[in-house]
């Protein structure tokens, strides 16, 4: 292993992308760890002392994952990669909805910078609204309500439009970042960014583990993080091949075809997606009960109590099966979406591949639709488990509120992305270095 690393700096051109993704790395860790202008340090950081583990951080702890901790500071990449993340999923599915999308989506690299485009100024118009929202949480005393302190000391309309405009330019430098470490870089940008924000905060809530639970209990999770993630690690890496013979025909007087290869399948088709869609479908009542004023009612109706004994409670059993039942639906309904058997199958036939043994056509696409099915069940039930974990642990961690739920080290939204990117990194470093004629990075 360490020979690896020395022959990937030994390397001067991949030795230059090492460190300049590590540059823009440290850059993005400093912009989220300073504090827009009009937004008091010591007031956030006396308010983030009192509210710690409280529940309040439910409904923003997605936010301030992926954020590394940069929104409940109010700092200039508060929003982190979120409504990049978002625009790109809603996007994806227009694709499905407008026929215009669709064809942009087929044009090929002239199309896909134009959907990259509309990306870019959804992410902007998303960032603008999620900003207004959370400055304006946070004069109201919502974003800490356990906090008497202001952590905005001028409540100012121009103040405020300051930090919104502020918190907007980061999101827009945060994808610059992002594109720049994808072209100059190694590994996918954006990926990284994310990465390196959930890394950024395991030292913390381990710190919190050991402090609250003892040494014993922290050893116990980390032993089983380790375990989770090599399961993980497992999950990720599978796949099912299904082989593909091409046909041999002739061009010119040149023969091409006659070779065989497969259809790469994945266990985990969908990736994170609908881990993300299920915890933002999960928030939102507890969203609307606080912006409704539902949730300070001293004498609360059936519905509120509902709401607040089981939906938002992360350790209720119906809480745990309702993430359980969205996580595996969604997982179904995004790879519907982004993987299409009939288009797979006209492609297949289009350059004169088959499947040995099934003819060509609607057959084929049949077939596909069989086995992405059957391979889609386990992969739901994988994502839904990993999703889970974190609740039903919460007792055994000393975490009660909702923030600890979503930012348990070794589960959840935060094992599935640090494993999927570090995966998809380090294929990336040691293709490069097969390239060079150097031993494979793991090997």
């Amino acid at each position: 292993m360490l020979g690896a690393f020395r022959s990937a700096l030994a390397t001067p051109d991949l030795r230059r992308k090492i460190l300049f993704t590590l540059g823009v790395l440290a850059v993005y860790r400093l912009g989220a760890n300073t504090p827009a202008p009009g937004v008091s340090y010591k007031n956030i950081q006396q308010c983030l002392e009192q509210a710690q583990g409280g529940d309040n951080q439910n409904i923003y702890s997605l936010i301030n994952l992926f954020s590394g901790g940069a929104l409940l500071q109010i700092a200039v990449f508060a929003l982190g990669i979120m409504p990049y993340i978002t625009a790109s999923i809603i996007t994806q599915l227009l694709t499905v909805v407008i026929p215009r999308f669709e064809q942009l989506k087929k044009e090929g690299q002239s199309g896909q910078a134009t959907l990259t485009q509309y990306t870019r100024y959804l992410t902007i118009a998303l960032a603008v609204l999620q900003a207004t929202g959370i400055v304006a949480l946070a004069v109201r005393g919502q974003l800490f309500p356990e906090c008497q302190i202001p952590p905005i000391p001028d409540g100012s309309v121009f103040n405020l439009v300051v930090i919104v405009v502020t918190m907007t330019a980061g999101t827009a430098v945060i994808m610059w970042l992002g594109e720049l470490i994808t072209e100059r870089g190694i590994g996918n940008g954006m990926s990284l960014l994310i990465f390196t924000s959930i890394a950024a905060r395991i030292p913390a809530e381990g710190k919190n583990i050991l402090d609250q639970s003892g040494p014993l209990v922290f050893a116990v999770v980390c032993v089983f993080g380790l375990a989770i993630v090599a399961s993980v690690v497992f999950v990720e890496l599978g796949q099912r091949r299904i082989p593909v013979q091409y046909a041999k025909r002739m061009v010119g007087r040149r023969m091409y075809g006659g070779t065989s290869t497969y259809l790469p399948l994945k266990v985990n088709q969908a990736g994170v997606i609908p881990v993300i869609f299920g915890s933002s479908l999960l928030y939102l009542p507890q969203l609307l009960s606080q912006l409704t004023g539902a949730s300070s009612d001293p004498d609360p109706s059936w519905w509120q109590r509902f709401i607040n004994n089981y939906l938002v409670d992360p350790s209720s059993v119906v809480h745990i099966m309702l993430y359980f039942l969205l996580i595996v639906f969604f997982t179904y309904f995004y790879v519907s979406i982004t993987f299409n058997p009939e288009d797979r199958a006209e492609e297949m036939k289009k350059f004169g591949g088959f499947i040995p043994g099934i003819r060509p056509g609607r057959p084929t696409s049949e077939y596909l639709s069989f086995v992405l099915s059957r391979i889609t069940l386990p992969g739901s039930l994988y994502l839904a488990t990993i999703a889970v974990l974190p609740n039903l642990f919460l007792d055994l961690t000393g975490g009660g509120g909702g923030g600890a739920a979503q930012n348990f080290p070794f589960g959840g939204t935060a094992v599935l992305i640090l494993v999927g990117v570090g995966l998809n990194t380090v294929q990336q470093i040691e293709a490069q270095l097969t390239q060079r004629n150097y031993e494979g990075f793991l090997r």
